[in-house]
């Protein structure tokens, strides 16, 4: 279930560049998000740890960026985590992964999101200047996004002609997964957030979605109380090993 999921999120944020070493997924996004510049240790390998980690770090290291593992329950081989703690990876920005199921309610009706199947210059625009997206990462985000895969949902919900939440919805599988949702700060506590994502799942399960999944960081309260109150619960945790 873990690697599933894993996997789904893999194709709902691609990166610019990714290897296969030996069982593990290396990606490269010139250092924009460390979903897309960590390492993936999602498959049994053949090799010893000491031969792919060194592989690895001279692969990271020689792009100039932190070498960076993205870790689950479920990561290869076993006792990786600790392996990697003795050998100074620190431990970073712990995270839940939750799902809801959505045959278990009623479908909301559509609301006043506006909802766009394929990436527009307007949608971008309002997802990173309410994202607060630094000016070197722009050009990379838009290369991203541009690579998606599966269907995509790009939602934008506004008040008087302005947007003030933006979200992204990814389908794959029967599974749409829920990223980049931001509220503009003075919006807030409004249920903008929440209407948009009731519009991203009622898009989603029109085609066919049985499952909505997002990853929210452990410490970002105001969002894990909206997504419990939505149904949301936590499958599996995941964190970062990070070095350098």
């Amino acid at each position: 279930m873990i690697r599933f999921f894993e996997e789904l999120s893999l194709s709902a944020l691609p990166a610019l560049e990714t290897i296969y070493l030996d069982g593990w997924v290396l990606r490269f996004a010139d250092n924009y998000t460390r979903r897309a510049n960590s390492i993936n240790p999602l498959y049994p390998g053949t090799r010893t740890l000491d031969e792919n980690l060194g592989e690895a770090e001279t692969l990271y290291r020689g792009r100039g960026q932190r070498v960076v593992f993205k870790m689950t329950p479920a990561s290869l081989p076993e006792g990786l985590d600790e392996a990697l703690a003795e050998r100074g990876y620190a431990h970073e920005a712990p995270t839940s992964v939750q799902t809801l199921d959505l045959a278990a309610g009623p479908q909301a009706a559509p609301g006043p999101t506006r909802l766009a199947e394929r990436l527009t210059d307007d949608w971008l625009a309002a997802v990173q200047d309410l994202g607060a997206i630094p000016e070197r990462h722009r050009d990379t985000q838009r290369a991203m996004l541009a690579r998606l895969g599966p269907a995509a949902c790009f939602a934008a919900l506004s008040v008087d002609g302005q947007p003030v939440s933006v979200g992204l919805g990814v389908l794959q599988s029967g599974c749409v997964g829920l990223f980049d949702i931001v509220t503009q700060p003075a919006q807030r506590r409004r249920g903008h957030a929440r209407q948009l994502i009731g519009d991203v799942l009622a898009w989603a399960a029109a085609r066919g979605a049985h499952t909505a999944y997002l990853q929210v960081m452990q410490n970002n309260a105001p969002a894990l109380r909206l997504y419990t109150r939505m149904g949301f619960r936590e499958r599996y945790p995941y964190w970062y090993r990070v070095k350098g």
